[in-house]
């Protein structure tokens, strides 16, 4: 299966994703190795970006979310990062990325993207090296449901007031097998 459907069900509705193991196979088996251990429930969509507010030159529209742990959650080991210039995946509507500060370091927290943001893709100004963030799926149902969570209240640090909880990462399928070892 290339598509591997995983629920993020939230009191603001359920957002199903399907993560993409073909083209983006290190990103989205991370993800899938940290939903099937059961390490997104009890998590939070905690961050929200929205264009019209943002005063970075490269405005973005997304919610990240992260385990209870944390946005630097390493119960796994940063991955490497896969560039949307190689897997051919962008950040448009819908897209699910994986956060990170400098290549090679992201582990748990994700973000959706709301609008269509190619500064987030290879290349886009939004992230100072220049590298981009990893697309790994996006959403199939639910895009209203992570808009809904987007215009939630927030402070001047973006964070939201209160977080939205992720009461479970529910997968469709079990692990696939080459997600059970490091694919990189």
């Amino acid at each position: 299966m290339t598509h591997q459907p995983v629920d993020l069900i939230t009191d603001q509705g359920t957002i199903r994703v399907a993560v993409n193991v073909r083209d983006a196979p290190i990103s989205a088996c991370n993800f899938l190795r940290y939903a099937n251990a059961g390490d997104y429930n009890g998590g939070s969509f905690f961050r929200t970006v929205v264009s019209e507010t943002n005063q970075n030159p490269n405005p973005i529209d997304v919610i990240q979310a992260a385990t209870p742990r944390g946005s630097d959650d390493e119960a796994h080991a940063p991955i490497p990062l896969e560039r949307t210039r190689d897997t051919g995946l962008r950040h448009t509507a819908g897209a699910i990325s994986m956060a990170r500060n400098g290549p090679d370091t992201a582990t748990s927290s994700f973000f959706i993207v709301t609008r269509d943001t190619p500064s987030l893709d290879f290349g886009g100004g939004r992230n100072p090296d220049g590298q981009g963030f990893a697309v790994f799926g996006r959403v199939t149902e639910g895009l209203d449901a992570a808009r809904r969570i987007q215009l939630l209240p927030a402070d001047a640090e973006e964070q939201l007031t209160p977080p939205v909880t992720i009461t479970e990462a529910r997968m469709a399928y079990p692990l696939p097998v080459r997600c059970r070892r490091n694919p990189w």
